[in-house]
């Protein structure tokens, strides 16, 4: 019988250490607006082992970005792509550098690269590399090689062009097990403002569970290796809450969660845990947040618990308000169960902002009506202002897989289109979009419907900040019924519209003239007028408490909550 073989167990302290030679710059550029975390996160794991790193936003003169590479002359150059139609922006930065003679590695992160290398590197073959999926450690690895001088081509979890032409993948790396192994993120950009208060996002999850078709994040988490999500210790999201609030005197933190950990027993006890913490650490008396959520996660009394512990905004997916669509976006919830979600946000006094698709690639004249009845239930009090768009087929997701195996997706990666099954429903959103969407009632921040949901928002911050102004009351009534009539006239618009769509000849590709009452003029003149008295209330107010308002601003010492107080809490009572 042969003898047992030992185990020998591997002294990690005689592990000989990883070589480096950190002489040469890293240079990262993507969108900073409303903050990059991903980038973030790059930028601190690189500092972290010595490295040198640089961030600028794409949104910066292009001559900017090119004389800071110039001056650095960076090892490597990351792009980081959120939304795939800015690849050809992009791609011209690359261009432009290249010409400029920065003879770095460039390589690019991001959804779309990650899930599209193929068409990534086809788009834009200046770039040497694609780093796929989450990309600290594979950024970090390239950074490590390229420093030696050695072949990168080895690096797990990239894509890049053979020495025939054609696109090779690596080995695909694993998703980061454990979120609290890495840094903070850094955070280079200015915080937003609100009536004075900074504002900066984090993170306190990655991944999502669910399975929409329109989106991109679910295959971004499902291909790759490794658990979908995973969630920080609330300790440790709690202490960079803190840190933030301590060293930058941020006081609204804004949760960019794809699905804030909540549904289900494991993480409404994780939910309470951090509520908790808040509390014992003196927070939920000091700093407010906004999180996204699902429909389905609503539960009253734990949102009431977490809005005593600073919760004052939550972000909804609403998407559809007929269950053929909800079918069609593989969201895997009813209109009853949305309609209960806003009513129980309502119920807990809580602000919501929410996203919607009037119309997706199954939309028929009926769907709509009933997309439209939806919007007319939960918005009949005023309180946000009506929002909505077209389901976009991004790659990556199931939804546009499905349209190119049917011959229907049209357009390319930077506009991609779809035709609506039924003549009439392209006539209703050409009509629609003329009208309402082009010259900016709902979409662009200076838009009608973005700055009325503004000012809800200053109202619900006040009310946080600064409780017991006098005639809020007064004001948020007047705020709400601005927002009444600012949507009774879509819904009119709509209506009419849906009204001739239905009166048209089944066949019919554009509605007739006078398919409604309202003409562009006429809408531009009314949105204008809902804009200036918005405005005058809103200064109006905010003047008169101006004094208040800037004695909230001062940032207080934290008087954590006492054991017994915490403690009498309930960590994970709700089950």
């Amino acid at each position: 019988m042969a003898e047992p073989v030992g185990l020998t167990l591997l002294d990690t302290a005689r592990r000989p250490a990883i070589v480096r030679d950190t002489s040469r710059p890293v240079l990262l550029v993507g969108f900073q607006h409303q903050g990059n975390l991903g980038l973030g996160y790059l930028a601190s794991t690189l500092r972290e082992h010595g490295y040198t790193v640089a961030i600028c936003d794409i949104e910066a003169p292009v001559a900017e970005i090119v004389a800071t590479a110039e001056r650095l002359q960076p090892m490597i150059v990351g792009f980081s792509l959120i939304f795939q139609f800015y690849i050809r922006q992009y791609g011209e930065i690359v261009r432009r550098l290249r010409a400029a003679g920065i003879m770095g590695h460039f390589t690019m992160g991001g959804h779309f690269p990650s899930l599209s290398h193929i068409e990534t590197l086809r788009m834009i073959p200046e770039i040497d590399s694609v780093t796929r999926f989450e990309g600290e450690m594979t950024l970090l690895e390239l950074a490590d090689v390229i420093g030696r001088g050695e072949d990168w081509r080895g690096v797990a979890g990239i894509a890049f062009r053979g020495d025939d032409g054609e696109v090779k993948t690596t080995g695909m790396r694993a998703l980061v097990d454990d979120l609290d192994t890495l840094p903070y993120p850094d955070r280079n950009f200015e915080p937003e403002k609100a009536l004075g208060h900074k504002a900066l996002p984090l993170v306190a999850s990655r991944g999502c569970a669910r399975t929409c078709s329109f989106c991109s994040i679910q295959t971004f988490y499902r291909t790759a290796p490794g658990k979908i999500v995973r969630t920080r210790k609330p300790s440790r999201v709690v202490e960079e809450m803190r840190s933030l609030y301590e060293e930058r005197g941020i006081r609204i933190f804004l949760f960019q969660d794809d699905d804030f950990p909540l549904y289900g027993p494991v993480w409404r006890r994780w939910a309470m845990e951090f509520v908790n913490e808040l509390h014992r650490t003196g927070l939920a008396r000091k700093v407010i947040w906004k999180m996204n959520c699902r429909a389905d996660s609503v539960d009253v009394e734990m949102f009431r618990r977490m809005r005593d512990a600073g919760l004052y905004l939550v972000y909804m997916g609403l998407e559809s308000g007929n269950e053929e669509g909800l079918k069609t976006l593989h969201k895997q919830v009813t209109v009853e169960q949305n309609l209960r979600a806003v009513a129980l946000l309502k119920q807990a006094d809580l602000l919501f902002e929410f996203g919607f698709m009037l119309f997706d690639p199954g939309s028929t004249l009926e769907s709509v009506q009933q997309n439209v009845n939806f919007l007319r239930t939960i918005l009949a009090d005023g309180c946000a202002a009506a929002v909505f768009c077209r389901m976009l087929p991004y790659d990556g997701t199931p939804i546009k897989d499905e349209l190119e195996r049917t011959g229907r997706l049209k357009g390319d990666v930077c506009k991609p289109e779809y035709d609506f099954l039924e003549p009439r429903v392209n006539a209703l959103y050409r009509a629609l979009s003329s009208l309402v969407d082009v010259w900016g009632w709902i979409h662009g921040f200076e838009a009608l419907s973005p700055q009325l949901n503004w000012v809800s928002n200053e109202i619900a911050i006040m009310e946080r900040m600064c409780p017991g102004l006098e005639g809020m009351s007064e004001y948020k009534q007047t705020v709400r019924g601005i927002t009444q009539a600012s949507n009774a006239i879509l819904f009119e618009v709509m209506g009419q519209l849906l009204e001739a769509a239905r009166r048209a000849d089944p066949a019919a590709e554009r509605l007739p003239e006078g398919a409604t009452s309202w003409t562009t003029e006429k809408l531009k003149e009314r949105k204008q007028e809902f804009l200036e008295i918005l405005l005058t209330q809103r200064n109006a107010f905010v003047g008169r408490h101006q004094a208040a308002l800037l004695d909230s601003l001062r940032i207080l010492p934290l008087e954590p909550a006492l054991k017994e107080a915490t403690m009498a809490m309930g960590a994970g009572t709700i089950a």
